[in-house]
C-alpha cells in the first residue's frame, strides 16, 4: 500500500504567524493561520483537514461494508464536525460527529444502521482516532 503525506510550514509566533498546508498529491493547497483555526479566519485548519478525511473515509468504509452485504448504494453523503476545546492540559479533539444519508435499495432500516456502525467502528479513519469520541446519525434516504 502507498504512504500518503502532507507537508505544513509556519512561518513566526503562534498568533502572529502564518502557514500553509500542502497535500503530497498537489491536490490541496491551503494557508492558515491562528484566526482561521481559533477564530473564524480565513483559510483552512488542521481540525477542518481531520474533518474532511473521515468524512471521506466513512463514506467509503460504509459503501464496502454495505456492498460485502449484498446492497449496492446509489449515494452515501456524510459530513464530519471536529469540536476543538480548550481544557486544562490545553487544546484537544474532544468529539467527532459524522452525519451522513444513504440511497441505499433494498435494506432495511435497522440493517442499515448495524452496518453504518460497523463503518464507524472499522474505517482506518475512526480506528487512528479512537481516542476520540465518534457519534454517528446515519439516515436512509427515502
Amino acid at each position: 500500500m502507498p504512504e500518503r503525506q502532507a507537508q505544513a510550514e509556519w512561518n513566526g509566533s503562534l498568533q502572529e504567524g502564518s502557514g500553509s498546508m500542502r497535500l503530497g498529491s498537489g491536490a490541496f493547497e491551503g494557508a492558515y493561520s491562528f484566526k482561521s483555526r481559533f477564530e473564524e479566519g480565513t483559510g483552512t485548519n488542521p481540525e477542518e483537514l481531520i474533518a474532511a478525511a473521515h468524512a471521506g473515509c466513512f463514506s467509503m468504509a460504509l459503501a464496502a461494508a454495505l456492498g460485502r452485504g449484498g446492497y449496492e448504494p446509489r449515494r452515501v453523503q456524510t459530513t464530519a464536525k471536529v469540536h476543538l476545546t480548550r481544557g486544562d492540559e490545553g487544546f484537544s479533539i474532544s468529539r467527532i460527529d459524522l452525519m451522513t444519508t444513504a440511497d441505499v435499495p433494498g435494506i432495511a432500516a435497522d440493517a442499515f444502521q448495524e452496518v453504518a456502525d460497523t463503518a464507524k467502528r472499522t474505517c482506518p479513519v475512526s480506528k487512528a482516532l479512537a481516542g476520540t469520541e465518534i457519534t454517528l446519525d446515519a439516515k436512509l434516504e427515502s
